[in-house]
């Protein structure tokens, strides 16, 4: 099953991270996140990628290729034109890097992939900023029970502050450092049927447009998942990601083949 990544975006709220580096590409452990990203998706049997590239997109380019450099879409490996993240892990890989603009939206950037996608076949279909331990199997068998176009991970995230609990009269009761929220959001890691194609528009985000007409026809499932899901949004979300790598915690990379 192929395995589409959004790797396009300015990634502004990274600072000087991505001054010179998409946001896909800064480091987890030593590798770029879009690394740790693949390699989770592959402990799933899942070796076929394309890449949406945009902004600073000559970096993944250079890492995919060894330093060469070809212009256009261009699809490398498996045991062809070996890839670079490859050595041994990912010498069985095949990776699509698709040129999709700068400045294109989410959207458009889907739109411009598709005909390297196989016809009529679902697709995997996530963003080059975070990672999870996501039953990718179970994913797949929920979306195809519930036969809709499109199926989207719903995670907690973590509020960015402490909560208190106030009783009347000013006592706090109870505090919680940075707890889980109640509320579901997108975490990615979607599957999209062909179908869900034909909602994007490319002068609209995805996630604004395509999502949005998917659920008012009845036609976006979710997937519930409560294990880890670390979303590299800003600096202190890197740095945590980093912590959690030397400290052994790397779940997002194990799944079942």
């Amino acid at each position: 099953m192929q395995v589409v990544i959004l790797c396009g975006g300015f990634g502004t709220r990274m600072g000087s991270a991505t001054e010179t580096l998409p946001k896909p590409m800064v480091e987890v452990g030593g590798r770029p996140l879009l690394w740790h990203i693949m390699k989770g998706y592959s402990a799933w049997g899942c070796r076929r990628f394309v890449l949406c590239l945009g902004y600073k997109g000559d970096v993944i380019r250079a890492w995919v290729m060894g330093g060469r450099h070809i212009s256009g879409d261009v699809t490398v490996g498996p045991r062809g034109a070996r890839a670079q993240p490859s050595a041994d892990e990912a010498a069985d890989w095949q990776i699509t890097l698709a040129e999709t603009g700068v400045n294109t939206t989410t959207g458009g950037r889907l739109m411009a992939i598709r005909r390297h996608l196989e016809p009529g076949a679902p697709v995997f279909m996530t963003y080059g900023d975070g990672v999870a331990d996501v039953d990718l199997g179970a994913l797949f068998a929920h979306h195809r029970a519930l036969g809709r176009h499109a199926t989207v991970t719903a995670m907690r995230p973590r509020s960015r502050f402490g909560t208190l609990d106030i009783a009347e009269g000013g006592a706090v009761t109870r505090f919680r450092e940075k707890p889980l929220l109640d509320q579901r959001v997108s975490g990615g890691f979607f599957v999209l049927e062909s179908q869900a194609f034909d909602a994007l528009r490319a002068d609209e985000p995805f996630e604004d447009g395509a999502l949005g007409r998917l659920a008012d026809d009845g036609q976006l499932a979710a997937f519930v998942h409560d294990g880890f899901w670390g979303s590299v949004d800003t600096p202190r979300d890197l740095a945590g990601l980093n912590a959690l790598w030397n400290q052994g915690e790397r779940r997002w990379l194990h799944g079942s083949s």
